[in-house]
């Protein structure tokens, strides 16, 4: 094999090609003095991920299209591509009744595709369809191994995706079991779940309701039970959308039960002022950055800790066409969420015995299913354990996992912090990863604000400019 040429001064590698990484690259590809750039993605194309590829018809985005945008600056951006790609025409199902548009997921990682593909065609972005295994420093700059070749860079942008779900402990007994599903979004998870399969699903959010609605386009009709700590469902859209309501930043609370406090009597002002909740908690969302600042790290973590599980119910809602499966199924009595524990399990001859322990109560239930599928969300805390080249970062002592949990260690300018608390010249955090800092940075837009952000720390460190045009 031949290896992978070193690049000039002024290369950017960005690890991870989902939206996350795509975005930086094509907010880099658009400067006027943009540098070299490569994305490292096994993906065939950019900007799907584990999110945007999924060839699932039921997978929905969550939000409405207009509300979705790769250009913080243009709102609109999608749903004027969408109206051009004529996708409401071959799915006519995105179209709710309220006229917001939702729909599938791999037609938005198409979209980011798309407007990749000019810049990959061109050369300005190259694309390297491998999994990174190292990141070293070298000299002022980096190495970065992907196939056992190596890659120079000045910068580098950590834009991986989240790591899987790890296996609760209570299920370790039934882990290898032909019915049990560990990962639901790996290759045709479901897809060996009989008809009349019983199903019990763990975890009750997104993924849950995603599991959920691919059962029931797969025709399954058997009974389905989600169980989670607090039981809470993820909810809904309004039937009308309204203008974010309430003022969290201008005197920001300081405590988590400061907040709780200030959430709960603007829900009651909202209320009477004729507002969903839904408006309440956008407006968190858009003033999240600024209440998670106001925030010392005891309060935050209390605030993830205690009031997280709410938070994501409400903060992160399922598309309506996928709530109407939930309740439709509620409704015939083959599906259910509970709040409970799970306590051990074990297998009786064919079927999966779970023990749980339902919230409120002592005695310990034995209930047997056909499948059990595990949807606890990614495991964030072993981040630097399952990814080679993050690990590779972690032993060399240049990046930890944050003191929340939640990923990466990273300062307000996107840079990572090493264990010493110094920020590591030329190594940025994008997305997800970099929420222990930045709070809110989950959904889309805010990612896409985060990416347009990144790019522009990298168009601004000392002496990028000469640098940059240098290697052009």
């Amino acid at each position: 094999m031949n290896a992978l040429p070193l690049r000039p001064r002024g290369h950017v590698v960005i690890l991870g090609g989902g939206f996350t990484g795509a975005a930086v690259a094509w907010h880099l590809a658009r400067q006027s003095a943009r540098p070299s750039i490569t994305v490292i993605e096994p993906r065939p194309f950019l900007g799907g991920g584990l999110a945007y590829s999924s060839e699932e018809p039921s997978h929905r985005v969550n939000v409405p299209a207009s509300r979705m945008s790769m250009s913080p600056d243009e709102p609109e951006h999608f749903s004027r591509w969408l109206a051009q790609d004529g996708e409401a025409e071959r799915d006519p199902e995105a179209v709710w009744r309220n006229g917001d548009v939702f729909p599938r997921r791999r037609v938005f990682g198409r979209y980011v595709a798309e407007h990749l593909a000019p810049y990959v065609e061109t050369g300005a972005i190259r694309h390297v369809r491998h999994h990174a295994s190292a990141v070293k420093r070298n000299g002022d700059g980096w190495i970065v191994t992907a196939s056992g070749q190596p890659i120079a860079a000045d910068m580098v942008v950590l834009a991986m995706t989240h790591p899987s779900p790890d296996v609760p402990a209570a299920l370790a007994r039934i882990a290898d079991a032909d019915g049990f599903v560990a990962d639901v979004y790996s290759s045709d998870a479901l897809g060996s779940i009989a008809p009349q399969a019983s199903v019990l699903i763990v975890g009750s959010g997104l993924t849950s309701a995603d599991a959920v609605a691919e059962l029931d386009r797969r025709g399954h009709r058997g009974r389905i039970l989600a169980v989670s700590r607090h039981g809470l469902r993820s909810r809904g859209h309004p039937a009308l959308r309204g203008q974010p309501f309430g003022d969290f930043a201008s005197t920001p609370a300081t405590t988590a039960l400061g907040l709780l406090e200030n959430i709960r009597s603007t829900l009651a002002a909202a209320a009477v002022g004729g507002f969903n909740w839904q408006s309440v908690f956008d407006q968190l969302r858009l003033q999240g950055p600024v209440i998670w600042a106001s925030l010392d790290r005891d309060q935050r973590t209390r605030l993830v800790r205690r009031l997280r599980a709410f938070w994501d119910v409400h903060r992160f809602r399922i598309a309506p066409q996928v709530e109407a499966v939930l309740d439709r199924r509620h409704a015939e009595g083959t599906y259910d969420n509970i709040a409970a524990g799970l306590v051990a399990s074990s297998r009786e001859g064919d079927r999966l015995a779970v023990q749980l322990r339902r919230r409120g109560k002592r005695q310990i239930e034995t209930l047997h299913f056909d499948a059990v599928i595990n949807t606890t969300g990614p495991a964030h805390g072993k981040t630097l354990r399952t990814n080679p080249a993050l690990r590779s970062l972690g032993d060399a002592g240049l990046i930890r996992i944050d003191s929340h949990g939640l990923g990466i260690a990273t300062g307000r300018d996107s840079r990572a912090v090493g264990p010493d608390g110094e920020p590591v010249p030329d190594l940025f955090i994008a997305g997800p990863l970099a929420r222990g800092t930045f709070g809110e940075l989950m959904g889309l837009p805010e990612v896409a604000l985060h990416a347009q952000a990144v790019a522009a720390e990298i168009e601004s460190r000392p002496g990028a400019p000469t640098s940059i045009a240098s290697a052009r």
